[in-house]
């Protein structure tokens, strides 16, 4: 069986779909880091303790371990919903890793950008939505792996 050809190319993403659309440029104001309590992994439905010891969290570092290597789009369609990715959510991508079977990626492919899951084995690309069938990765095609998706951000209310 012939190997994947696997290559990273600088990033093809239009500066539109880099940032956010809704929002009109905002003056950079200094804020407060996020707190979390020490209890990550959970979150009660209940009223946290004033008197709880919060630890500073970084977003930055907890999302984003390459910021050199990495990018964030904006997913346009429904193909990835089987995994948690929807239409309008930022994808989080880093071109450090080195892509493996399994991996969610975004690729260009024949000169369109897509997310998909990456099938080694059978070199093709797939849908976690069953509406649309898996491509097949043919010899001589124009074919690049931007990054490993590694994150997702969705807005829950999106702001003026």
């Amino acid at each position: 069986m012939n190997s994947l050809p696997l290559r990273l190319v600088p990033a093809k993403v239009a500066p539109e779909d880099m940032a956010p659309t809704r929002a009109a440029p905002r003056r950079a104001t200094a804020r407060k880091p996020l707190r979390s309590s020490p209890a990550m992994p959970t979150v009660q439905a209940g009223f946290l303790s004033p008197a709880a010891d919060h630890n500073a969290l970084d977003l930055n570092t907890l999302l984003i371990p390459h910021p050199n290597a990495s990018f964030y789009c904006r997913v346009s369609g429904d193909s990835m919903t089987g995994v948690g990715i929807f239409d309008g959510d930022y994808l989080i991508v880093d071109r450090a890793l080195r892509p493996a079977h399994g991996d969610v990626v975004v690729a260009v492919l024949d000169g369109e950008l897509t997310c998909k899951i990456l099938d080694l084995r059978q070199r093709r690309l797939l849908a976690s939505n069953r509406d649309y069938p898996p491509i097949s990765l043919r010899e001589g095609a124009d074919f690049a792996i931007e990054g490993v998706v590694t994150g997702s951000i969705r807005r829950h209310r999106c702001l003026p």
